[in-house]
């Protein structure tokens, strides 16, 4: 499959994933959870949704034990950036003083854009290649 129909797809995939994630995390919050324990289910929920989606219809793979344990290491690493991220990253936009969404969604932005670029990378060239 080309590039760029793996990424448009992958992007799309990344959205739905990204509003799992997102929708998760402030629920989460808002019934009272830490920031960083709702940030690792939401990211949990997230990852998921994009496993299963990008595995067959972005990459066309089928499944393996092989493969699932290759992405399960990789969603390991990213766990790790995208809650190191959130957990640094929230306190600091909070106290901005705008508020706890404005917090949460830029923290979220900035965490899920940097493991969106080591996902796609790593999913085309070791994982699903």
């Amino acid at each position: 499959m080309r590039l760029r129909t793996q990424l448009v797809r992958f992007a799309a995939v990344g959205a739905l994933s990204a509003l799992v994630d997102f929708g998760v995390l402030w629920a989460l919050m808002r019934f009272g959870f830490g920031y960083v324990a709702a940030k690792a289910v939401s990211f949990v929920a997230g990852t998921t949704t994009a496993y299963l989606l990008n595995r067959r219809w972005t990459f066309q793979a089928d499944g393996s034990k092989r493969r699932f344990l290759a992405v399960m290491a990789l969603y390991g690493l990213t766990f790790a950036v995208q809650v190191g991220i959130f957990a640094v990253g929230y306190p600091w936009a909070l106290s901005l003083g705008r508020g706890q969404l404005f917090a949460q969604a830029a923290t979220f932005v900035v965490a899920q854009g940097t493991a969106t670029c080591v996902n796609f990378a790593v999913q085309r060239a070791v994982i699903f290649r």
